[in-house]
């Protein structure tokens, strides 16, 4: 498979996430439930892992000092997102707080740019600009 279909499928699960997690949250606590998405989360995916015959893998990461520290500093980035996430959607609406978390596409690009210094075309950079411009537009009505 290409990246633009892994991707289209990351985005269709990424729009569950919002409106299960919405539903899930009702009468609970965002954090407790987000800790619990992530045992679920966790279980899931170990279980692709064992699928795939990749356990034994495990420990090429963690004996890389570099790869293990920036796959922990994923993870915490991870986590403190899906924390934030959650306690928006307790209060706030799907069609806000969705839009808003996008606002992670804008930060991405300009981080690629300053980290790796990754060049933008005319063309992407106006996209950029209309997906910060339509997150304002979407989540501030």
């Amino acid at each position: 498979m290409s990246w633009l279909i892994y991707a289209i499928l990351s985005a269709v699960s990424a729009a569950f996430v919002s409106i299960f997690g919405k539903m899930g949250l009702e009468k609970v606590d965002a954090n407790t439930a987000t800790a619990v998405r992530s045992v679920i989360m966790t279980l899931f995916l170990f279980s692709v892992v064992a699928f795939q015959g990749n356990i034994s893998k495990i420990p090429e990461i963690i004996g890389s000092k570099k790869t293990f520290m920036f796959v922990i500093l994923s993870g915490l980035a991870g986590a403190t997102s899906w924390l934030f996430y959650f306690l928006a959607l307790k209060t706030g609406k799907v069609s806000q707080v969705a839009p808003i978390d996008k606002l992670s596409v804008v930060i991405a690009t300009v981080a690629a740019i300053a980290f790796f210094g990754e060049r933008l075309s005319l063309l992407n950079g106006i996209g950029v600009v209309l997906i910060a411009l339509g997150v304002l537009f979407t989540a501030l009505h």
